[in-house]
């Protein structure tokens, strides 16, 4: 069994802030697959279905961010899955806009809920980190992270987060490299080859 985490802060006020991204993309898992409807459980919102026959846990914290540990590690500990088997989705100021990178383990690099998972749950789950870009300056990052995505950003976020919904199969089966280059291609498909010239 999986547990897929999105990270984000509930309520009307963040749902389109760039700090949400997790969020987006978890709904966007859960509807993509065909899960159940979430209920509220491990004060959080937690969706159940199966990603190519895995059993597989979508939950979004509302804890807000710099409490989403505490859900996590409830959840991980009530369906017995290992730190390994835990995915965190999470946006990425160090990565430019609608880039993906996966590891697994390493430090929090100053994210809140990921400092906070870390305190609950150990390092040793894997970050699925989605690029929102940085503002520039170390003073603008929690107001960036916290306003709502620009109209032409929209145009990226719309790629990328059903991207992720569709690729996370191989995450799950653990080609985290393969599932990277879906999603890179989903966003920006290759140029159609010419039609061969009939001789």
């Amino acid at each position: 069994m999986k547990l897929i985490v999105g990270l984000g802060n509930p309520g009307p006020k963040y749902e389109r802030t760039r700090h949400n991204i997790g969020f987006m993309a978890a709904d966007a898992i859960a509807r993509r697959h065909g899960f159940r409807p979430p209920r509220e459980k491990f004060n959080g919102e937690i969706a159940e279905g199966e990603i190519d026959g895995e059993r597989v846990c979508v939950l979004k914290p509302l804890t807000f961010m710099n409490e989403s540990g505490v859900s996590v590690a409830a959840a991980a500990r009530f369906f017995k899955i290992e730190p390994s088997d835990v995915m965190v989705i999470h946006d990425e100021l160090d990565l430019p806009a609608a880039k993906v990178r996966v590891k697994r383990g390493g430090g929090a690099a100053g994210h809140n809920g990921l400092r906070s998972i870390d305190a609950h749950l150990g390092n040793d789950y894997w970050r699925i980190r989605l690029g929102i870009g940085h503002p520039g300056r170390k003073d603008l990052v929690l107001s960036f992270v916290l306003q709502n995505f620009l109209p032409d950003e929209t145009i990226w976020l719309d790629k990328l987060v059903p991207s992720v919904a569709e690729a996370i199969g191989l995450m799950i089966n653990g080609q985290d490299s393969a599932f990277m280059s879906k999603v890179a291609m989903l966003i920006d498909p290759p140029p159609a080859k010419p039609p061969r010239p009939v001789l």
